[in-house]
């Protein structure tokens, strides 16, 4: 008899760093190459980022679906108080605790997107990692 363990795929982007006022951006991490799930992931500054309670940005994956218009928010991390990612340590993007949010169909678009609340924050350039699954 043999068994199998799931498929995992990493993908990896760098971003771009951030003045505190701008706009946030939107980076493409993937098109799906097969239906699955959403396993992990991370965000790793490359400066230290001291979160605070308003003027801050949020990180988010989404999924955009295969023609890119999707909203489907599947992990999330508000840069708020007490949320300070270190330089160059792997701060986790907190997976969405709707179970359907982190399932994605083969072609689906998955992205990195930061937004910016009130007037923003700096945030230095980065990588950010999703783990993919597929059972």
């Amino acid at each position: 008899m043999t068994t199998s363990a799931p498929l995992t795929q990493n993908y990896e982007v760098s971003t771009a760093a951030e003045a505190t006022a701008g706009t946030g951006q939107e980076a493409q991490l993937c098109v799906a190459p097969w239906a699955g799930t959403l396993a992990q992931a991370g965000y790793t500054p490359e400066a230290a980022i001291t979160g605070v309670a308003s003027n801050n940005k949020s990180l988010t994956i989404r999924n955009r679906g295969a023609a890119g218009t999707g909203n489907t928010v599947m992990a999330s991390l508000a840069l708020a108080a007490g949320t300070s990612p270190a330089a160059f340590v792997e701060a986790a993007i907190t997976l969405s605790g709707t179970a359907a949010n982190l399932n994605f169909n083969a072609g689906d678009i998955l992205t990195f997107q930061s937004t910016v609340t009130g007037t923003g924050m700096t945030l230095p350039e980065a990588k950010v990692r999703v783990v993919l699954s597929r059972s």
